[in-house]
């Protein structure tokens, strides 16, 4: 076998200013084996790979493919190289067919009956389940991956980059996928793969190399590596999740969803006669292919969007069609984590104080102070007291006119208590890390004292650090008589930190298990639908009362 790399880095380096994102980086990727890299958040991952694609140029260092240096300056020289990413985030024009999107670019003449026959045999030859013809609008997650896959290998790529491309999949999906990259890797390829998922990086990769704030820790194999071994090269101490399973605080549900159906913005069922409840400390997890209802139903308990049927009780009174204040006001609390951490919920140039007060500016005293008046006043000066006043009270219902101490103090409290790394309370938001974002937002919806508490995707694209961080602020909201519903991607976390799971499969429920009586295996068959414990009970589904969801969630 030829020991020549496929790719190797030398003192690569990558400066932003005068920040170091890549410093001084020796990375080899070996012909035929499937590398991982690891790293916190901000540790120069995303940075080191956009050089090797082409979006970056590297200030320092050489990039050799082969044994020949390369000089990658874009997209297309990567290409050249035989060099393909395919980015966590999609790429793809949905009107298009799979074989569109798979030949758009590549150059040449070809007739797409052609194309067509070319995407089958790459398919067949590393094991994909693919249809040319199927248009992007009408494909599962999965699909689209596949498609994004079958694009740089059209286009002749030995070496691939995949970032994060298990982040929406089902451990059923992750399985195929893996088949598939071990297939690749068989007929020579040579993969690179970032995930934060330290179970399957022991599951599919040969090597794993670690970055750790821009700089090259080491390169380890990992049948002789585990994951605690890695998360301290990553992190640089040891990092444990303690989860604590008390019986819930309260018998009596805090939060009941009856027979609930809800539509998406395009009309369709989203959620449909959906039932379940939340006690008071306890963690009721929802798992779920991505687009199975999930945003729609914390949008809906919110307030932010109209059921067509149903009911939503809190503390046995319907909160159902109520405005998202007057449900905040009752003690519900939603933090949600989109795609793009900045883009819902907070203001990336407002700074951590001002996001702080954004949401409840007229609820938690940060308006403008009334000045009492006293019976010693002269009537003069009660008279202008009370016209002040009434002046007063009209800017806080009206204008975004407030006294920021309170606000301030009450930040800093929250920094302090959250471990929030930012150089100070007037630091605009964008300029913080993922984690400490999320912390931001978690941090303002718990400054409301909620007793219920919707969290999705609550560490979205964060390292094993900064997940623990946030898994740990909610398991101490539980633990305070919080009742949580925690909406996640990863099984394995969900397993670990819920009390219950929640199964969604097209917006219908699969079932509610017991997290520590129930595999990860059972969860992504209740997922894909093949596994459905509510036809199994012989009872219909959304079934509003304790008759059906009590023996699950006693």
């Amino acid at each position: 076998m030829d020991e020549t790399a496929a790719l190797e880095l030398k003192h690569i380096s990558k400066y932003f200013g005068s920040v170091a994102a890549n410093k001084d980086i020796d990375l080899t990727l070996k012909r035929g084996e499937i590398l991982a890299l690891l790293g916190e958040n901000g540790s120069g991952k995303t940075t080191l790979m956009n050089m090797i694609s082409g979006i970056y140029y590297p200030d320092e260092g050489r990039i050799f493919v082969n044994g020949e240096e390369a000089v990658i300056s874009s997209p297309q020289d990567a290409f050249r190289y035989r060099i393909g990413m395919v980015h966590q985030h999609f790429k793809l024009i949905d009107i298009f067919t799979a074989a569109q999107n798979i030949v758009l670019g590549a150059g040449g003449k070809r007739g797409i009956s052609h194309i067509n026959e070319e995407v089958k045999e790459i398919a067949e030859k590393y094991g994909f389940e693919i249809d040319p013809k199927k248009k992007i609008y009408d494909m599962s997650v999965s699909e689209k991956q596949t498609v994004e896959i079958v694009k740089v290998l059209y286009r002749g790529a030995d070496i691939l980059i995949l970032d994060e491309p298990t982040a929406v999949l089902t451990p059923q999906e992750t399985e195929k996928l893996f088949a598939v990259m071990r297939a690749m890797k068989a007929d020579g390829k040579s993969i690179i793969i970032i995930t934060h998922k330290l179970n399957e990086v022991m599951a599919i990769s040969d090597r794993v190399a670690v970055l750790r704030k821009g700089e090259y820790i080491g390169c380890v194999d990992t049948a002789g590596t585990d994951p605690a071994a890695l998360t301290e090269m990553m992190v640089g101490e040891k990092v444990t999740l303690n989860i604590a399973r008390p019986k819930p605080h309260l018998e009596r549900p805090l939060l009941e969803i009856r027979d609930l159906t809800i539509n998406n913005d395009e009309g369709s069922r989203a959620i449909e006669n959906l039932s379940f409840f939340i006690r008071g400390g306890e963690i009721l997890g929802v798992a779920g292919i991505a687009g199975c209802g999930q945003r729609e139903l914390c949008e809906t308990i919110a307030g932010l969007r109209k059921a067509e049927s149903g009911g939503i009780y809190h503390e046995g009174e319907s909160i159902l069609g109520l405005s998202p204040r007057a449900i905040t006001a009752r003690g519900v609390a939603m933090s949600f984590i989109p795609e793009d951490r900045l883009g819902m919920g907070l203001a990336p140039s407002m700074s951590v104080t001002d996001n702080m007060m954004l949401k409840n500016y007229q609820d938690h005293g940060y308006g403008l102070k009334e000045e009492p008046v006293s019976e010693d006043d002269p009537p003069e000066v009660a008279k202008k007291k009370a016209a002040r006043n009434k002046f007063i009270s009209f800017l806080n219902r009206h204008c975004p006119f407030v006294d920021r101490k309170k606000a301030r103090a009450e930040a800093e409290h929250i920094i302090e208590e959250l471990d929030i790394v930012t150089p100070s309370t007037e630091t605009p938001v964008r300029r913080l890390s993922g984690g400490n974002v999320q912390k931001v937002l978690l941090g303002r919806e718990i400054l409301t004292e909620p007793n219920v508490l919707i969290t999705a995707y609550p560490v979205r694209g964060l390292d094993i650090n900064s997940s623990y961080l946030i898994y740990d602020i909610l398991n101490r909201q539980k633990e305070a008589g919080t009742g949580i519903l925690f909406i996640g991607e990863d099984l394995d976390v969900m397993l670990a930190l819920c009390d219950k799971i929640m199964v969604l499969c097209h917006g219908k429920m699969m079932g509610v298990v017991h997290a520590d009586k129930t595999t990860k295996e059972q969860l992504g068959l209740m997922m894909a639908g093949a596994l459905d414990l509510e036809e199994e009970k012989g009872k219909p589904m959304g079934v509003a009362k304790d008759s059906r969801i009590g023996e699950d969630q006693a």
